[in-house]
Parts: structure tokens; C-alpha cells; sequence
């Protein structure tokens, strides 16, 4: 993918939605609607920088509030570093909670990214319009600039379950304090921007790599649809995406994942982060976010092939558990192409060899610097989307030929789940290791409403066996562990702070 879709542009930081009256004259040395989005160039560079803060939210932040924040990951515990509760609340269900509002980081930098997402989008697409070139391209950019603001708006629906309308530039501070939308507002909003993104978007076939497509549009107004239960409407739209033709499931799991420079955006792919490794801050470091900790800069070459790996240390976050282990059927070749296991000598932990997520390990040229792209859709889930909506409509028969070229694919036989709700047992099975560590697992338990049992059963087996979960022999889980299993995150408090809409 070319350099320009990951471009970092913080121009987009500056632009005010100011008009300009009769003879007001703006200088052209300040970067506002009225002198930058004028030429198509500009809107390209504009929606390039809608793009930017994905990397920030699967870099850092989603894989906390969805995978860590469910039984497919934890975290591995190092009692010699200082503190890290901010992952530890997430992971251990005790985020602080007051009057509706948490002051935990990591629920406030994912809400501050979405709504980056939004406020650069709306910059866009209150002038688009009116601006004079191709109208191909011009629907192009658009459909973009929609399918963003749907997809950001969508995690806030995820998250949070209501949150501020902005759909217009905010011109003033006194302004920014926008009133909650609620589940039904922000879900209008959804579907309104993807509809318009469906209809002005190129196909995959068509399309930069990189970008959004139509596929992704339809793909993620399908995963609306699932939570709110629309069947039907998620019937018609995969059946779109898999009769466009543009999709298919790679042969091997292991390659359905980007290497560090090479496989991106591949058949596979319905919409993935981009990521590049090299000097020019695009890079990521989610491999080493992930590994448990500490690790000898001999262990970790192990893993990364880099030519100047270095000892790491802290706390290691996403380690898979126990439990995910657990799921894979005996002969499921995602096993092995999603879970490695490496030993760590000098870790306090008596265990020493711990499981990783060898999906997303990939060699690399530097230390801490790596571009493996992180996948938010596959045609797999594709797949088991429509499989599941038919299922949904008691057509079970219809339904299984999908579930089972997902299966086929990972070495196993046929589904032999033949009614209803043996087949959607058996599908939310297939999701979990299907997508493990992909940021699904959480928000799956959420929109079947099985998290709570689901989550304090897991938070017992800790408790009954800490050290099968990382912890030192002596060691044991804080007193406030799993003691806030809710199905959606409070507002962040520094927002509120900003916003009083919030607490209302």
C-alpha cells in the first residue's frame, strides 16, 4: 500500500469550520475549511488522516477493553515490576466505576480516538459536496470518510452504549459539549453513514489496498445488524460480499495474517489496520506488547529475528489462558498457527513456559518495530456471520455449508450440529478460536448476554488456581477482582469533566 493512506497528517488537527462572510479575507498561511478543502488533493490528505488514530486503537487500546477484557487472555504477572492496574482492571473486571464514570486510561484514550475518527470525518463530509472535481473520486472519498466516521461511531455503540452526537465541525468551545445519543441514535447514524459509503465506495477489485471498500461497508453494517438481532439484514448483506466475488478464504490459516512487509490485504482481507516497519512512525509494536515478561534479548530473537533484539521487561499483557488452550478440538490446525509456546527463564513465575500469540509474531528487521497489519474483518467471519444469521431464521441446513468451509479449512469434519440451538452452540465455539485474539471475544459474549456467567465462572477458576494463570506460587488475585462484571463501560471521567452531558 502506498505511503500516502498511512500518512500521519496532523493538519487535519487544525481545520476550523469556520465561513468566510464578504471580503473576509483568511490568511493563507492558517490551514481552515475555507483555504484547504478546495481541491481533491486536499480531501485525499484529509481522509488519509481519518485513518491514523486505527493504529493507535489496535495498537494500544482494543485488544485491553475486548480480548484482555474477556477469558481468551490475561495477563502475566512479573510482582518484582511496579504497578500496572490499568491493564489489571481490564483483565481483572475491577475497573474503578463512580456515579457512572471511570478514571481508567484505557477506557479514556479509546473513546478520545473514536472520536478523532469523528470529528476529522465531519470536517470532510460537511464540505464535500460543494467541492468541484471528479464525481467518481469525489464519492470515493466520501464513502471513506462515512465508512470511518460508522466504523468509530460503531465502537462507541460497542463500548459504551451511548455517547455524544457530533456530526457537523464543532466551531467553538462553548459548542463541544454535545448531548448523549442513545444506542438507537448512535445505531441510526450507523446505518445512514454505511448506506451512503455502500453506495459511493469502489469494490476490493477496484479499490487502493488499504482503503475501505464496499465489502467492508456492507461487512460491518452486517456485524450492526448481528447485535441487533436483524437476521435477515445480515443474510442479504454477506450473501453481497461473498457474490462480489473479490473474497475468499486463504488456504493456509497462518496466511490469512500479514507478514512484517509482505501479505497485506490479501484474499482474505475484508479490512485490516495498515501498518509499515521502518523509520516513519507507522510501525507497530503489538508482538512485544503481548509477550510475557521478563525475557532475555536471546529469548526474544527467538521470536522476532531482529538483528539487535533487546531484554524485555515490565509486565506482559494478552497472554493467552488456559481456557482458549482449551477450546481448540484435538486435530484444529488454528491451534498451532495461533499459539506457540516460549520459556522464559529469568521470570519469577515457577511455570516459566508460557503460551503466545503466534499469530501475529512475524521476524523483523529492528527492536520494537514491526509492520504486520492487525485484521478487523476476515471472510471467515464473513462466513460464520451468515451462517449464523441463517441459523438465527431456522434454516440450519443452509446455514452449515458456511460454518464448515471455515472448519474445512482448519483440518476438522462437519459440523454435526443438526437443529437450531445445537448449531448456535456450535457456532459461537467456532467464532471463539476462529477469531481468538482478534478482539471479538468480549463483545460476542456481550450481544448474547452470556458474560456475566461466563465471566464469573472464569474469574472462580482463577481464583482456584492463580498459578495456572501466571501468578507466582503465594501470590493471588487483588480483593476487588471480577467484582465489576458489566456489560457496557462507563463514560470516561476526564470527559465528563469537559462534558457534563455524560453523567445525564
Amino acid at each position: 500500500m502506498k505511503n500516502k493512506i498511512i500518512l500521519s497528517c496532523l493538519l487535519a488537527l487544525g481545520l476550523s469550520g469556520c465561513t468566510a462572510g464578504f471580503l473576509e479575507i483568511t490568511p493563507e498561511t492558517n490551514l481552515t475549511s475555507v483555504t484547504f478543502f478546495k481541491t481533491q488533493a486536499d480531501f485525499e490528505q484529509a481522509v488519509n488522516a481519518c485513518y491514523v488514530p486505527l493504529r493507535t486503537i489496535y495498537n494500544d487500546r482494543s485488544w485491553l477493553l475486548s480480548e484482555m477484557h474477556s477469558d481468551n487472555t490475561y495477563y502475566a504477572r512479573n510482582t518484582a515490576f511496579g504497578a500496572t492496574e490499568q491493564q489489571e482492571d481490564l483483565a481483572d473486571f475491577s475497573i474503578p466505576v463512580s456515579g457512572g464514570l471511570t478514571t481508567n486510561t484505557h477506557v479514556l484514550n479509546q473513546y478520545r480516538q473514536d472520536y478523532l475518527i469523528i470529528a476529522r470525518a465531519n470536517q470532510i463530509l460537511d464540505v464535500i459536496d460543494k467541492a468541484d472535481f471528479d464525481a467518481t473520486v469525489k464519492a470515493n472519498l466520501k464513502g471513506q470518510a462515512q465508512f470511518l466516521r460508522a466504523f468509530a461511531y460503531f465502537e462507541i455503540y460497542r463500548y459504551f452504549n451511548k455517547g455524544p452526537i457530533h456530526l457537523i465541525p464543532v466551531p467553538s468551545r462553548t459548542e463541544a459539549a454535545a448531548p448523549m445519543g442513545t444506542a438507537d441514535d448512535i445505531a441510526k447514524i450507523i446505518v445512514s453513514d454505511l448506506t451512503g459509503a455502500i453506495a459511493g465506495l469502489k469494490t476490493k477489485a477496484t479499490q487502493e489496498a488499504g482503503r475501505a471498500t464496499s465489502g467492508a461497508a456492507k461487512t460491518l453494517l452486517a456485524n450492526l445488524y448481528l447485535i441487533q438481532k436483524n437476521w435477515a439484514g445480515v443474510e442479504k448483506l454477506c450473501k453481497e460480499v461473498i457474490s462480489e466475488g473479490s473474497y475468499s478464504l486463504m488456504p493456509d490459516y497462518n496466511n490469512a495474517f500479514s507478514t512484517s512487509t509482505a501479505n497485506k490485504n490479501n484474499a482474505e482481507s475484508v479490512f485490516e489496520v495498515q501498518f509499515q516497519e521502518g523509520s516513519n512512525g507507522y510501525n507497530g509494536t503489538f508482538m512485544y506488547n503481548f509477550l510475557p515478561r521478563p525475557m532475555t534479548e536471546v529469548e526474544l530473537k527467538t521470536l522476532s529475528g531482529t538483528s539487535n533484539p533487546q531484554p524485555q521487561t515490565g509486565e506482559g499483557n494478552n497472554v493467552p489462558t488456559p481456557d482458549i488452550i482449551a477450546a481448540y478440538e484435538a486435530g484444529d490446525l488454528r491451534k498451532d498457527a495461533s499459539i506457540q509456546m516460549i520459556t522464559c527463564a529469568t521470570t519469577l513465575w515457577e511455570g516459566k513456559t508460557y503460551p503466545v500469540i503466534k499469530k501475529y509474531i512475524r521476524t523483523h528487521a529492528l527492536n520494537g518495530n514491526h509492520g504486520m497489519n492487525w485484521p478487523i474483518f476476515r471472510y471467515s467471519e464473513v462466513l460464520l456471520f451468515l451462517a449464523e444469521a441463517l441459523n438465527e431464521q431456522g434454516k440450519t441446513s443452509e446455514a452449515a455449508p458456511f460454518m464448515n468451509q471455515v472448519r474445512k479449512r482448519a483440518g476438522l469434519a462437519e459440523t454435526t450440529a443438526s437443529n437450531q440451538a445445537d448449531f448456535r452452540t456450535a457456532l459461537m465455539k467456532e467464532r471463539r478460536v476462529e477469531l481468538a485474539f482478534e478482539n471479538k471475544r468480549w463483545h460476542d459474549l456481550v450481544r448474547t448476554d452470556t458474560f456475566k456467567e461466563t465471566i464469573a465462572a472464569y474469574g472462580a477458576r482463577i481464583k482456584a488456581n492463580p498459578f495456572s494463570y501466571y501468578y507466582q506460587k503465594g501470590y493471588t488475585l487483588r480483593s476487588n477482582s471480577f467484582s465489576v462484571i458489566e456489560k457496557y463501560y462507563p463514560m470516561p471521567a476526564d470527559e465528563a469533566a469537559l462534558n457534563p452531558n455524560l453523567t445525564k
